[in-house]
């Protein structure tokens, strides 16, 4: 039997053969739950193209809400060749009906524990059209993912691996409740020290976790295991590592370099609807004054559009940015995923401009309450020209920063970005 995982292109232009930052480590576990008598290959549309003659026997795609319509193109073309398909991701988990119509399978949710069903059935002719597990699926004892799978010399780095699940926080716009529940789990530290040590232990570490301090014990147990490896990594996670100086300063000898956090609004009641409940807009220097004096840098989130925004949130926002020196950040207007309590707002309010779904993430979904249109897609596209200016660059950065290699090489790749090929607006 022959298996063909596919990632959509995230756009358009990407539908060609190149190179994309990070691999698909979820296919790749994918991948290691398919029995051994399955051939499995991936194919990641952001870097290759999609072979609609290959000779394969069942498809499975994944999707997100801003890649479901192009999931929905390329499993139509395989169905209409006679090739089953099975849609899996969030998008087709928060939209199963939908979803449904595109595919011979929806798997909802996580994939463990239910996978190797979907396999049998498959090679039974027995498919079900959904599958969904009952509990969510224990993280003990799963194998490694595939990474012999990913194409060879087209990511820019390939050390990515997670440690946990979820995220103890339900903020309104985030998908990460939606579809892993309110719940955060985490991988036995032993196991993900197992695998971290298969790794090129000289290259940069990403954790993929949605926030890996959601559980302090059990972070503090994973950064005292990291020690010995003497790896560099970078991870995601909320302000709240600042709150234990045992946690922050293991985070910081286990090598964290630079640490991605949802900052999000410098509006209080931006931040309170939005229920942020770990932010406080007060707080935020001192937050980030605390991690640069750990050796630790910050890669911000600041979200325009919010309700509490005004014409003037863009240069403040930026100027703050500044201010504090954040060695990256990132200036994306709001969207409202499906399956998020603010999507539901919204709809109720009749805010919610379209449900074409390949616009989400791209362009602006809903009326903005205090901003026309115009203005909140030129403030952003001035923050990011603004914060990513040569002068900004070397302003926060200088000669003397304690990761320059890292730092200047991110910054600069956003200067390209934004300033030559124009993509970030």
């Amino acid at each position: 039997m022959k298996l063909e995982l596919i990632v959509p292109a995230t756009h358009k232009r990407k539908r060609k053969s190149g190179k994309a930052i990070l691999p698909p480590l979820g296919m790749a576990a994918i991948a290691a739950l398919s029995p051994p008598d399955v051939d499995v290959s991936i194919i990641d549309e952001n870097v290759t193209r999609v072979d609609y003659l290959k000779d394969v026997d069942l498809v499975g795609i994944t999707a997100l809400t801003s890649t479901a319509h192009r999931a929905y193109e390329i499993a139509d073309a395989f169905r209409a060749m006679g090739k089953k398909v099975v849609l899996g991701g969030i998008h087709p988990s928060i939209m199963p009906e939908e979803a449904g119509q595109h595919a011979d399978a929806v798997v909802i949710g996580e994939a463990e524990g239910i996978w190797p069903a979907v396999i049998d059935d498959f090679k039974a002719k027995q498919l079900r059209k959904t599958y969904q597990l009952k509990d969510r699926p224990s993280l003990t004892g799963l194998p490694h993912p595939r990474r012999d799978l990913f194409a060879k010399r087209r990511y820019y780095f390939t050390n990515t691996i997670y440690t946990t699940r979820g995220c103890p926080y339900s903020c309104s716009f985030c998908t990460v409740t939606s579809f892993f529940g309110r719940t955060y789990r985490c991988r036995p530290v032993e196991e993900v020290i197992a695998e971290a040590k298969t790794l090129n232990r000289k290259q940069l570490f990403i954790f993929l976790d949605d926030n890996i301090v959601g559980n302090p014990k059990y972070s503090k147990e994973l950064f005292r295991a990291l020690i010995p490896l003497k790896i560099k990594w970078v991870g995601q996670c909320s302000v709240t590592i600042v709150k234990d100086e045992e946690l922050l300063q293991l985070a910081a000898a286990s090598g964290c370099v630079d640490l991605f956090i949802g900052l999000e609004s410098l509006s209080p009641a931006s931040l309170k609807a939005i229920d942020k409940k770990t932010n406080s807009v007060e707080e935020y220097e001192a937050i980030i004054k605390k991690l640069h004096d750990n050796g630790i840098g910050v890669h911000g989130f600041f979200i325009f559009g919010l309700d509490g925004d005004d014409e003037g949130s863009f240069q403040r926002t930026v100027a703050f940015a500044q201010k504090v020196r954040l060695e990256s950040a990132q200036f994306d207007i709001l969207t409202p995923y499906p399956g998020t309590a603010i999507f539901a707002s919204l709809d109720k309010e009749g805010r919610i401009l379209n449900k074409n779904w390949s616009q989400y993430g791209h362009d602006l979904m809903f009326t903005p309450k205090a901003l026309s249109r115009e203005t909140l897609q030129e403030g952003r596209k001035q923050a990011w020209r603004e914060f990513y200016s040569l002068h900004s660059i070397w302003n926060r950065l200088g000669a003397g920063h304690h990761n320059p290699t890292l730092f200047w090489t991110a910054n600069l790749f956003y200067y390209y970005q934004v300033h030559r090929l124009k993509t970030l607006h």
